[in-house]
């Protein structure tokens, strides 16, 4: 065995940096959902069949980044203490998710509408508990 390859990490760990660098921020994941937004909305005035074809696969993509962006929020950002300013933050991901799912099975605007809300109450629960000022370079616009 080569030296190099006993040194090699044996582990892998994955944050949404690799660091993780302590820098979240709802805004991610809402900019994917309006792009799922806007996906539906183009799918839906389409009548084009490969077009349609190619918005499910893209809107789906989108979908899932809502999901990662979502789960790094709630599992890296948010801690115990962070509930008593927002008790209901389990039941509020958990929702963001599901609705996210949703979105990723749909071609409803309602559905992507309901996801955007749910990103906006994810974003004054981050607020709520000081994100702005904990995880992002000062000067960000709020």
């Amino acid at each position: 065995m080569s030296l190099l390859r006993a040194l090699a990490p044996r582990t892998t760990v994955r944050a949404h940096c690799d660091l993780p660098c302590g820098v979240y921020d709802p805004e991610q994941a809402r900019i994917e959902a309006e792009s799922c937004y806007r996906i539906i909305e183009k799918y839906n005035a389409s009548e084009d069949a490969t077009f349609r074809a190619r918005a499910l696969i893209i809107k789906e993509r989108q979908a899932d980044l809502v999901k990662h962006h979502l789960d790094v929020l709630w599992h890296d950002y948010f801690k115990p203490e962070h509930l008593e300013a927002v008790p209901n933050l389990h039941q509020l991901f958990w929702d963001a998710n599901k609705q996210t799912s949703k979105v990723k099975a749909s071609t409803n605007l309602d559905d992507a509408k309901k996801l955007l809300d749910l990103i906006d109450q994810v974003d004054a629960a981050w607020k709520a508990t000081g994100g702005l000022g904990k995880t992002r370079v000062a000067g960000r616009p709020s």
